[in-house]
């Protein structure tokens, strides 16, 4: 007969938290920490506004990418800041960046690294030693992801969904948090590639930046043609760290979220699905694709980040209904239908947030 074994100690039970006091202090402490963050994000946007004007729907959204451990591409004519909004966001945290300009003659190595021949001093023994590229850095600025060709885009592809990077027989992991953010210009501009749909689909978000408005616009001249130009963005001041950052990522996925919630989600992707049987006629019709899986994923994941953003300890219909678009607007394709009725895809997920029931 098998000995038995011994039980726990009277001092180590009574000792030990019962499970469900245990669930009260971590939901106690993460309400907490939602109301830190609240204040915290605040305090970013302060220090992004010393050098950005206007464009809050952009800051909130890459707050909200960075919370839900996503990537953001942002797609905007030239001039609009792009740039400079993202280098400034790094700067607002403790984690190391790099800016890599995507030109046609940009090489997969000059991004990841490559594999240089040394020669050892002591030794004189010849080896290969990697040289680590841009890759390996918290946030990674893809400046004009779309003016470089597939092959190029493409090695990220690796970085952005495994957070590693494979070299020969030997993989080089990423240090986290790690983040891609990209910026394009319109595809209809000159010497620009369409990214695969592939890479597209491992962006969290692609966020449109507009044109400022008329008193935007004339602030941004006023500070251009300031003789203290530049003095603003060294004068932004690290608000969060990396480890911060990974402690809320954690937070985010703690957030609960109601079964409603979850079903919402997917009812809106899948119905952006033309071949499926109940998609709505409109669908049918302008749409040629739909998005996949990975979209109902995100669209929570994105929704519990900007719960917390706001201060909140639980998802809404608000919450996913603001998400929707930018999780959505790659994620489909219009039809040469839509394409002729200048249709586009925000207008679809737009009708769709009208047409997809939350019950």
């Amino acid at each position: 007969m098998a000995d038995a074994q011994p039980a726990p100690s009277t001092a180590a039970a009574a000792a030990a938290p019962a499970p469900e006091a245990a669930r009260k202090d971590t939901a106690a402490k993460d309400k907490e920490a939602v109301a830190w963050l609240k204040q915290t994000a605040g305090t970013i946007r302060g220090e992004l506004g010393k050098v950005i004007v206007g464009q809050d729907d952009v800051i909130d959204q890459l707050l909200v990418g960075i919370l839900a451990r996503g990537h953001c591409l942002l797609e905007g004519v030239p001039g609009l800041a792009k740039t400079l909004l993202i280098a400034t966001l790094a700067k607002s945290m403790d984690m190391t960046f790099k800016r890599v300009q995507f030109t046609p003659d940009l090489m997969p190595s000059d991004i990841v690294g490559t594999e240089v021949l040394q020669e050892d001093p002591e030794t004189k023994r010849r080896m290969f030693k990697f040289m680590r590229g841009p890759i390996f850095a918290n946030i990674v600025l893809a400046d004009e992801i779309n003016r470089t060709p597939p092959k190029t885009q493409a090695a990220l592809l690796e970085a952005m969904q495994e957070k590693k990077v494979s070299i020969g027989n030997e993989e080089h992991k990423l240090d986290l948090p790690f983040f891609v953010l990209a910026t394009q210009n319109p595809i209809d501009q000159e010497g620009t590639y369409p990214l695969p749909e592939a890479q597209l689909d491992r962006f969290l978000f692609k966020i449109s930046v507009g044109y400022p408005s008329d008193e935007e616009e004339s602030e941004i001249v006023r500070r251009v043609a300031s003789p203290v130009m530049g003095e603003s963005e060294k004068g932004v001041q690290k608000v969060m760290t990396a480890a911060q950052v990974l402690a809320v990522q954690k937070l985010v996925l703690r957030v609960p979220v109601a079964e409603q919630m979850i079903n919402y989600a997917t009812r809106l992707v899948r119905a952006t699905r033309p071949k499926m049987d109940d998609a709505p006629d409109f669908i049918k019709e302008w749409i040629s694709w739909g998005a996949g899986p990975r979209a109902s994923i995100n669209l929570i994941m994105a929704a519990k980040a900007r719960a917390v953003l706001y201060g909140n300890y639980a998802v809404t219909f608000e919450d996913i209904e603001h998400v929707a678009i930018p999780v959505l607007r790659h994620r489909i394709a219009c039809s040469y239908t839509a394409t002729a009725e200048n249709i586009t895809t925000e207008d679809v997920v737009a009708k769709l947030l009208e047409t997809v029931s939350k019950e």
